[in-house]
């Protein structure tokens, strides 16, 4: 009988200690909620400044960059590049120069002074990567390991393979879970070697590759954001339920796009009026909920006035 304490002890403590690790770096689902700058990177050579705008902002927080593969015809060499989507001018930046290099500051300082408290200082989020020649996953997975020492990893089990706590750095990288993603950043990783990027998924509990979930906005409101009408306690109910789901299963949670601002901003940012709620109190609303409700990244073009309200919430 004492034997079998001592071994429910020992596992009631492994179990403790690890779920301590993942809180002390704030890494389990639901201990924080960040900024997401949604779409940010430059359209058709416009809003180059939304990643200064967005870090302008603070750490922790979350930053949105879409991949596509260009092609020179020309030299018939190929790049990442940070867009939108087709047709590319070649004008675009890379994933390279725009996000690893624009944070290396931050980055370095962070390595340097080692507090690990606010780590990931920055999500990367990439889940929209937009093309299917190999070549560009693979161009993907070889800058990851370029900047590796930067990123938070884990290591790949033999099956199954659950989730376990990460080595946390200062960058977390975030992607899509289709079958090119699984493929060539999950599935062609050998047992024993780091995973670099952790993808989305739809059902089932998180294991080492799928960590989060990325969800519409229109599975709280189905209306959409433009027809939603008054924030009502039936729809907070409904948030905190998809919400205590995801982290009863171990992901992190995203909702996308939650705006509230003037018609006329959306001809001067360049943004989109399907995820519009028409006004700043509006939106609040619908923030303070998600923030209440401890979604974990709150996906946004207004990335000053959310980071605001948190602010204002940890004070």
């Amino acid at each position: 009988m004492l034997k079998l304490v001592f071994v429910l002890f020992v596992i009631a403590a492994l179990f403790v200690a690890r779920n301590a690790y993942a809180a002390e770096s704030g890494f389990t689902p639901g201990l924080r909620t960040l900024v997401d700058a949604h779409n940010c990177y430059p359209y058709n050579g416009k809003y180059a400044d939304r990643i200064d705008r967005a870090l302008a902002t603070g750490t922790p927080l979350a930053i949105e960059n879409d991949l596509g593969w260009y092609t020179d015809t020309a030299t018939g060499k190929s790049r990442i590049v940070v867009a939108h989507g087709k047709p590319y001018s070649g004008d675009e930046p890379g994933l390279r120069e725009y996000f690893f290099e624009k944070v290396r500051p931050l980055v370095e300082k962070a390595l340097k002074d080692g507090n690990k408290g606010d780590w990931p200082l920055i999500t990367l989020n990439i889940n929209d990567l937009r093309g299917v020649d190999p070549e560009f996953f693979k161009a993907v997975l070889d800058l990851m390991c370029e900047y590796e020492s930067w990123l938070c990893t884990s290591i790949k089990q033999a099956p199954p393979d659950s989730i376990t706590p990460l080595d946390i750095k200062p960058v977390l990288v975030l992607t899509a879970g289709g079958k090119n993603e699984t493929r060539f950043f999950y599935d062609e990783v050998p047992i024993g070697a780091k995973l670099r990027l952790f993808g989305h998924a739809d059902a089932n509990p998180a294991n080492n590759f799928r960590r989060w979930l990325n969800h519409s906005w229109r599975d709280i409101e189905t209306e959409g954001q433009r027809k939603a009408g008054e924030w009502t306690p039936e729809k907070a109910a409904k948030l905190n339920a998809v919400v205590k789901d995801a982290h009863s299963r171990g992901y992190w949670i995203r909702f996308y796009t939650l705006n509230g601002h003037p018609a006329a901003m959306m001809l001067s940012d360049g943004l989109d009026p399907s995820y519009n709620f028409g006004s700043i109190q509006a939106v609040k609303h619908r923030w303070q909920a998600a923030i209440e409700a401890h979604v974990d990244f709150i996906a946004t073009d207004q990335s000053a006035e959310l980071a605001a309200l948190l602010k204002a919430e940890r004070l």
